[in-house]
C-alpha cells in the first residue's frame, strides 16, 4: 500500500525518500524553509562564486568547468547561468542517444543550445552495445534506462579526467526537487555514484559477447581516479533561488527550446517540457508506475503544489487521471527498437507489478492501493 506526503503527493514508494513525524517529505520541508526566509541566498551565491574560482585555479584547460547537458530545459538554464551570471567559460558535455532513439526535437534542442555560443563535446556510445544493455535492463530489472543512466552520469566524469577540468556542474540535488536522497543535503554532488543505478555498474547487465572494453563509458571512474584528478561535482540548482522545472522551461523556451504538444493522456506529462531528446522515457515512466505506483506526473504535481499553483486535491485528481499514461504507439516503437513482440513486452512489465500496491477491481482493472 502506498502513502503520500501530507502536504504534496510524494509517494512512500519513491526510492530513498523519507518522511518526518508529521508526514512531510523533504521537498515540502525545503520549500517551507525558502518561503519563510530560512535560506541565505547571498551566502550560497558567495559559495558558488568561490567554487568557480576554484575551478579556474585548478583547470588544465581553457574551460574552467564542465556543464552536463542534454539540450533540455535544465541544461539550457545551467549553461547560460554559468556563462552569463557567473561569467564562467563552460565546456558543455553530452551523452547523445543513438540515431534510432534520438528524436528530431532532441537533435534540434541540443543544436540550439550549442548555437547560443558554447563549446560542446558530445559522446555517442556504440549503438549496438547501447541497445543490448537496454534489453538487459528491461528484462532483468524492468528498467531499460538503467544502462543509459550509467552512461549519462559517467561520461562527464571521464571527460573531466581526460581534459583536466575538475569542476563539473549538474542540475538539481534530487532530495530537494523530488525527495530522493543521494549523499548530503547541499550542493555537493560527489555522492551521485552512490545511487542504485550507478553503484551497481554495467556488470549487472553485460551478457556474453560484450566485454568490459565495450562498456567503458557506462563505468563510473574509480574513487582513486577521481581523487587524483581533484574532481569536484556540484549541484548548480542548489544555488539558484528560482530554480524549478517550470521556471527553467520558461527560460529555455525563450531561448529556442522546442517542447511537446501531446495531451497528458498520451504521454503521462502535463506540460511537455521534460525528456525531450527521446520518446522511450514515456514507456519507462509507465513501467515505473506499474512497479512503484507513480510516474512523472507525480513529480510535476509535487512541484506545482509547492509553488502554490494547485491544491493537493487538484494534484491528486491529475495523478489519478494521467500518471503513468503511455500511448500504444510508444510501446510499439519501443518493441520494434528492442526486437521483441508486444506480448513479450507486457509479460515482462506485468512480472514487475507489485502485488502489495495493486489489486484488481470488479471490472478486472488494476487499482492502486493507497492509505
Amino acid at each position: 500500500m502506498i502513502r503520500r506526503c501530507t502536504c504534496c503527493v510524494n509517494p512512500s514508494t519513491r526510492p530513498g525518500i523519507f518522511f518526518d513525524e508529521t508526514g512531510l517529505c523533504p521537498v515540502c520541508h525545503h520549500t517551507t524553509g525558502m518561503q519563510q526566509g530560512f535560506v541565505d541566498w547571498e551566502a550560497r551565491r558567495n559559495e558558488l562564486e568561490e567554487i568557480l574560482r576554484w575551478g579556474r585555479a585548478h583547470t588544465g584547460d581553457s574551460h574552467d568547468c564542465i556543464v552536463t547537458v542534454s539540450g533540455g530545459k535544465d541544461s539550457t538554464r545551467q549553461a547560460m547561468y554559468v556563462r552569463d551570471e557567473l561569467y564562467g567559460n563552460p565546456l558543455l558535455v553530452s551523452c547523445v542517444y543513438p540515431p534510432e532513439q534520438l528524436s528530431e526535437r532532441g537533435a534540434h534542442n541540443l543544436g540550439n543550445l550549442i548555437s547560443l555560443g558554447f563549446d560542446a563535446l558530445t559522446v555517442s556510445p556504440d549503438p549496438r552495445t547501447w541497445r543490448e544493455l537496454m534489453r538487459q535492463g528491461f528484462f532483468r530489472f524492468g528498467n531499460w534506462a538503467k544502462s543509459t543512466e550509467m552512461a549519462l552520469y559517467a561520461i562527464p566524469v571521464h571527460v573531466a579526467i581526460a581534459y583536466r577540468i575538475p569542476l563539473i556542474f549538474y542540475g538539481e540535488n534530487p532530495v530537494w526537487t523530488i525527495g530522493e536522497r543521494h549523499g548530503t543535503l547541499d550542493g555537493d554532488a560527489s555522492q551521485l555514484k552512490q545511487g542504485n543505478t550507478i553503484r551497481s555498474g554495467p556488470d549487472v547487465l553485460v551478457p556474453e559477447g560484450i566485454s568490459s572494453r565495450n562498456t567503458h563509458f557506462y563505468r563510473y571512474p574509480s574513487d582513486e581516479e577521481m581523487s587524483s584528478a581533484l574532481l569536484r561535482l556540484v549541484y548548480l540548482g542548489y544555488y539558484i533561488p528560482d530554480w524549478s522545472g517550470q521556471n527553467n522551461a520558461a527560460f529555455a523556451i525563450r531561448h529556442g527550446l522546442q517542447i511537446r504538444d501531446d495531451p497528458p493522456e498520451k504521454i503521462g506529462d502535463l506540460w511537455g517540457f521534460t525528456g525531450l531528446d527521446e520518446d522511450f522515457r514515456i514507456v519507462n515512466q509507465m513501467i515505473k508506475h506499474v512497479k512503484l505506483g507513480f510516474g512523472h506526473i507525480t513529480d510535476q504535481v509535487c512541484e506545482a503544489i509547492n509553488a502554490g499553483q494547485m491544491t493537493r486535491n487538484e494534484g491528486m485528481e491529475l495523478v489519478r487521471n494521467y500518471d503513468g499514461r503511455c500511448d500504444p504507439e510508444y510501446v510499439q516503437r519501443f518493441c520494434r527498437y528492442l526486437g521483441i513482440s508486444e506480448e513479450e513486452f507486457w509479460r515482462v512489465v506485468e512480472s514487475f507489478r507489485d502485488p502489495d500496491l495493486w489489486v484488481r477491481n470488479a471490472s478486472g482493472c488494476w487499482v492502486l492501493q493507497e492509505e
